[in-house]
């Protein structure tokens, strides 16, 4: 039967919408900066085929160009554009641009351009971040540290053994983690992300293979809330872990996910280093102003044997590292030092754990060793931060030297701590002088004010004030 001319219209605008539906574009995962100086910064965004998770719980990235554009203009009157960029399923359709020569202390802002037929739209969400300021500014930056981003047990409860309370309501679950609501109202100059931002290995599933544990940070990173604060404050990640390999791994065993795997997936799902950099080392180090200095450290890719016999020989951090780490330290001029670690060197933690440098038969010699030469080399004013331990506590080291603990993010993947004195820890003999420890479980964070002054706040996931310390 021939078909009418109104028919033939009717069907080819049908196969025309159909077409142009298929080539729709998302920022499923919104836009990030990441690794901000005085002068640069990474930008990066996924583009994705919708918004939300489908029905296989992922986010499907799809295939198409970018560019980034930023300016100091919120309307972008006056701004630049990078190249343009190929979101491909290699890069699991993500797309990063360095940027320089920014002016120090200035805010910006930044969207995606895509590529939609024959012109470049932009799309939302639009970011913004301020670069730091320049290093003799005396003004003081607020910065917060959290860790341990646990979905499955957010999500599922008793089913993925949560270890806290259960406080996410449907609400939460749907919009993300109430922490970063509290978070965002500080409107910090930058976060630190300390590990565990997501969790290959939980009863409720294991994550193994390469589009497994690339669906972690697709489920992880749509929510909403973590959205809206990405998209207006600069991060800096480290790995441990859970998000390397599986609990308390090394390079030992042949289970998957394999070290390299890890370690290129990692590199991959966040702006830690540029597109296609596969050699620069993760651990770094920025000067935040006159007065504060951070370092980062990497806690996974150089490490021996957890079960290796703790000496001389044994190392967390590698040879390569640990002289970067001292080298620096010795040049720096900044009053407070501040190493912000994945995992603990003071604690106490659990007895039996062999993971970390607080660890009795962990990589006790290697922490002790570095504090020995910090008082040698009278570092003054150095104090450690780390993650990984799911309650936050405030200790200090019989050699004077503190740490602070941030504790997970979430209620759900919170714990009661282990104190000085206990024959569960670490520190049985109660070396070590805690004057904070979490009262409850609770999720929660830290806020860290630099300038002549530091000041340390511990808060809850309620943003509740908790404890504060002026070292």
């Amino acid at each position: 039967m021939m078909l009418s001319r109104l028919a033939l219209v009717i069907l080819a605008s049908l196969v025309c919408s159909s077409a142009v539906q298929a080539q729709r574009y998302f920022l499923g995962q919104g836009v990030m900066s990441g690794e901000v100086t005085s002068t640069s910064v990474l930008l990066q965004t996924r583009l994705t085929a919708r918004e939300g998770l489908d029905e296989s719980g992922d986010l499907p990235g799809r295939a198409g160009r970018v560019r980034f554009e930023w300016s100091t203009d919120p309307d972008f009157r006056s701004s630049q554009t990078s190249d343009l960029l190929v979101a491909e399923p290699g890069h699991d359709f993500i797309v990063r641009h360095l940027v320089t020569s920014l002016t120090p202390g200035t805010r910006y802002y930044y969207r995606a351009l895509v590529s939609v037929a024959t012109e470049e739209r932009p799309f939302e969400p639009i970011g913004q971040f301020q670069t730091l300021p320049a290093e003799d500014s005396e003004a003081d930056v607020e910065f917060l540290v959290f860790s341990c981003m646990n979905y499955n047990k957010f999500l599922h409860g008793k089913k993925a053994k949560s270890s806290g309370p259960l406080t996410a309501t449907e609400e939460d679950k749907r919009l993300g983690y109430p922490a970063l609501v509290h978070m965002k109202k500080h409107s910090p100059a930058f976060f630190v992300g300390t590990g565990d931002i997501v969790y290959y290995d939980n009863p409720y599933r294991n994550a193994e293979t390469l589009a497994q544990l690339r669906k972690c940070w697709h489920e992880q990173f749509r929510f909403p809330r973590l959205i809206d604060f990405l998209k207006e404050v600069p991060g800096y990640w480290s790995k441990d872990d859970h998000d390397f390999r599986f609990n308390d791994s090394d390079h030992n065993k042949d289970r998957l996910p394999l070290p390299k795997t890890g370690i290129q997936v990692f590199r991959e799902q966040l702006p830690i280093v540029p597109a296609d950099d596969q050699n620069s080392p993760t651990y770094r180090t920025f000067r935040v102003n006159k007065h504060l200095q951070i370092w980062l450290t990497e806690g996974r890719d150089y490490r021996s044997p957890n079960r290796m016999k703790d000496g001389p020989e044994k190392t967390l951090w590698g040879d390569e590292q640990k002289q970067w780490l001292k080298s620096t330290l010795k040049a720096s001029d900044a009053k407070w030092k501040l190493l912000i670690s994945p995992t603990p060197l003071i604690g106490p933690d659990d007895a039996y754990k062999k993971d970390n440098h607080a660890n009795l038969k962990g990589f006790r010699h290697e922490a002790n060793e570095f504090f020995e030469w910090l008082d040698t080399n009278e570092i003054d004013h150095f104090m450690t931060m780390c993650g990984d331990r799911h309650w936050q506590y405030h200790s200090i080291h019989p050699s004077g030297f503190q740490e602070f603990a941030c504790g997970a993010l979430n209620d759900e993947n919170s714990r009661m701590g282990v104190p000085p004195g206990s024959r569960r820890g670490t520190d049985p003999d109660a070396l070590i002088e805690q004057p904070f420890i979490s009262p409850e479980p609770s999720g929660g964070f830290l806020s860290v004010t630099a300038g002549e002054d530091l000041s340390v706040k511990f808060y809850n996931d309620e943003g509740k004030l908790l404890y504060e310390a002026r070292p």
